[in-house]
C-alpha cells in the first residue's frame, strides 16, 4: 500500500508566528531535526533547522533565527546569512548553498507541512 502523500503536520496557526519574525518547531516524532518558519505578512517560509555548513541548529536561543533588522536568517555558529525567501546563503562558509526548504500550506489560518518534513 502506498504511503499517504497528503499526510500533513500542523505547525501552528498563522497568528502564532509574529509578522516579520520567526518561530522554531521541534522535530516530528521519530525525527531528528526541527523546523522553523519565518512570516512575512500572509506568506510563511519553512526550513529545516540545520545549517548546510555543519548541520547545527541555527538559533542561539528559542525563536532567534533572524538578524536584528529582521532581514536575513542567521546561523549563530558561524554567522552565515541566508535569504528569507529561498534560504540561499549570502555570506559565510556555505555561500551559494541553501537551507532545506519545506513545502508549506496555509489553510483556514493553519500552517501545515508534509508529515515527513525534517525526518
Amino acid at each position: 500500500m502506498a504511503e499517504d502523500e497528503t499526510a500533513r503536520r500542523v505547525l501552528c496557526r498563522l497568528e502564532e508566528i509574529p509578522d516579520n519574525a520567526a518561530r522554531g518547531f521541534p522535530a516530528a516524532p521519530g525525527g531528528f531535526t526541527g523546523l522553523f518558519a519565518v512570516r512575512r505578512g500572509e506568506k510563511v517560509h519553512v526550513y529545516v533547522n540545520s545549517c548546510p555548513h555543519i548541520g547545527l541548529p541555527l538559533e542561539p536561543l528559542p525563536d532567534r533565527f533572524l538578524d536584528t533588522r529582521k532581514q536575513v536568517i542567521i546561523c549563530s555558529a558561524h554567522g552565515a546569512r541566508f535569504r528569507i525567501e529561498d534560504g540561499v546563503c549570502l555570506t559565510g562558509p556555505c555561500i551559494g548553498e541553501a537551507l532545506e526548504a519545506v513545502p508549506v500550506e496555509i489553510q483556514d489560518g493553519v500552517v501545515t507541512v508534509p508529515a515527513d518534513a525534517g525526518l
